[in-house]
């Protein structure tokens, strides 16, 4: 097994007979036989198949995954499901040696032909999902802890991880393809959860990796500026967010109003949608459901207090355990979804405020003192979550601001100017270097930024450059004193940095540790 998600998958799964499969979703077979073969697993990788396995080969951007039907069954897959184009490779690859079931698009029978294999878990389970450009990871991780007020046992999908019970993997992308997730909910009710909260990006709504989940609860945090690589501009953005909010993927909704595209999404909802306005004193906030009427984000850096109103017009005293204003509005999110998928209000409030900290966001790797300034890790990849990040840790910096950031190669190259702007305006010392440069030449993306941080800052007055990540958190932190505050943003939680095609072993978390390490062992040496 190549893949850890190999080992989140159910220990009883169950048998299917491929005619059964035909018959129940309207399907075919490519050739006159194959209809008794069976099969206990549905998977889209080629890499991440187990013997018994249906393979399901979709068209890429580059490949069809049919030209890796060979490897599919050579590893044990017993039947191969696809288009007439699909088939074609198939039997070029491996003959008839396995059934060929076809589907006009692949991809989006994916989803229902897994639900259908596993019977449907996610109808035995609570299930909230979450979208929206920023927040996403935060907001379920609130909302898995106000689940598990009352669900004795849950699981939790997203960015940073897998999680079943206490078993997590790394998660290798927001949302997982269908029959991944299928798979998940499967082992979830295996295990005796009952609740379980996942991330939806909008490439998965997109490309159907939720097909076959009704959500009881969908929530959405807000629509900012990032993607528009792969949704063309922000109305093909907002159209494929919207679609969690369609009849049969969700049954109702809970909507933040704070931007005008929660606002559009609520009103044009075919779903019932309740909306929560997060930005005191907001003009419409007296229409919302909900609202955030006062908020005090506190000066000791660990977590905001707010005052939340219900549809009743009663106000709740709440909390968020991390800081600024943009956590409140996750933590109020947080609160509705919850009290919408069954907690009671309570509950709910109660255990947001207490909430475990979240690897990436708003992380606290080193505490002020001892010469150390206060080290932070956030996720922020976008001009508005790093306004919003800054704009955040500035009441807890007595001192100075510095900021590590960078912008990734291969995605959306509009918003890197964007980005060095906003730092140079907010952040007082700018270290720019690498994220996942990808194929790009890194030195060109540090470029873009650094157009944009000129507009703001035509002198480049303390604004270093430089070519290693880790390289440039060390310059910062030797930047930095005891009164400053040093906040690496744009990988947050990820374990790996990809340059030129390689992934390589790297977390900011890390290199800070190390750093302090380091420090730590030379003052023994002189001490």
């Amino acid at each position: 097994m190549t893949s850890p998600l190999g080992r989140l998958r159910p220990e009883h799964p169950p048998v299917r007979r491929v005619g059964e499969l035909v018959a129940a979703l309207g399907l075919s077979l490519a050739g006159p036989t194959g209809e008794d073969v069976t099969f206990t697993g549905v998977t889209m990788a080629s890499g991440e198949v187990v013997a018994g396995d249906l393979f399901v080969a979709v068209p890429g951007l580059k490949v069809h995954g049919a030209r890796f039907a060979r490897d599919a069954v050579t590893a044990g897959a017993v039947a191969v499901l696809t288009d007439r184009a699909g088939a074609r490779l198939v039997v070029e690859q491996v003959g008839d040696a396995v059934p060929v079931v076809l589907a006009e698009d692949p991809r989006t029978a994916a989803g229902p032909v897994a639900a259908w294999f596993h019977d449907h878990p996610a109808r035995r389970l609570v299930t909230v999902g979450v979208t929206g450009t920023n927040g996403k990871t935060t907001t379920t991780y609130f909302v898995d802890a106000a689940l598990r007020a009352v669900h004795e046992r849950t699981a939790v999908l997203g960015t940073v991880e897998l999680r079943v019970g206490d078993e997590a993997v790394e998660s290798p992308r927001t949302t997982v393809e269908a029959p991944v997730l299928q798979s998940l909910l499967a082992l979830a009710h295996e295990r005796g959860a009952t609740a379980l909260t996942t991330e939806v990006s909008s490439h998965a709504l997109a490309l159907g990796r939720v097909g076959g989940v009704e959500f009881d609860v969908v929530g959405f945090t807000n629509l900012q500026r990032d993607h528009l690589d792969f949704h063309g501009d922000m109305e093909g953005y907002f159209r494929d967010k919207a679609r969690l909010f369609a009849a049969g993927q969700a049954k109702r909704g809970v909507v933040v109003v704070d931007d005008a595209w929660g606002q559009r999404l609520a009103a044009e909802s075919p779903i019932p949608v309740e909306t929560v306005s997060t930005h005191v004193g907001a003009p419409g906030a007296d229409r919302a459901d909900w609202a955030v009427v006062s908020a005090d984000v506190g000066l000791d850096g660990v977590g905001s207090r707010f005052t939340l109103r219900g549809p009743d017009r009663v106000e709740h005293e709440a909390a968020s355990p991390l800081p600024g204003l943009v956590n409140v509005s996750n933590a109020a999110l947080a609160v509705v979804l919850a009290h919408a998928a069954g907690v009671p209000l309570d509950a709910a409030i109660a255990a947001v405020g207490r909430a475990h900290a979240i690897p990436g966001r708003m992380e606290r790797v080193v505490e002020r003192g001892d010469g150390w300034p206060l080290c932070l890790v956030d996720y922020a990849h976008t001009p508005d979550a790093l306004e919003l990040a800054l704009d955040a840790v500035r009441p807890i910096t007595p001192g100075r601001l510095v900021i590590v950031f960078g912008s990734d190669g291969d995605r959306d190259r509009g918003k890197r100017p964007l980005m060095g702007a906003v730092a140079a305006r907010l952040a007082d010392v700018l270290v720019v270097t690498d994220e996942n440069p990808r194929s790009e030449d890194p030195a060109a993306i540090r470029a873009a930024i650094l157009a944009g941080v000129r507009d703001v800052r035509p002198d480049l007055a303390d604004v270093h450059e430089a070519t290693s990540r880790a390289q440039a958190i060390r310059d910062a932190l030797a930047l930095a004193g005891d009164r400053d505050t040093v906040i690496v943003t744009g990988k947050g939680h990820e374990p790996t940095q990809e340059i030129a095609g390689v992934f390589h072993r790297y977390n900011d978390r890390d290199v800070f540790l190390a750093a302090r390490h380091e420090q730590a062992r030379r003052q023994e040496q002189h001490a």
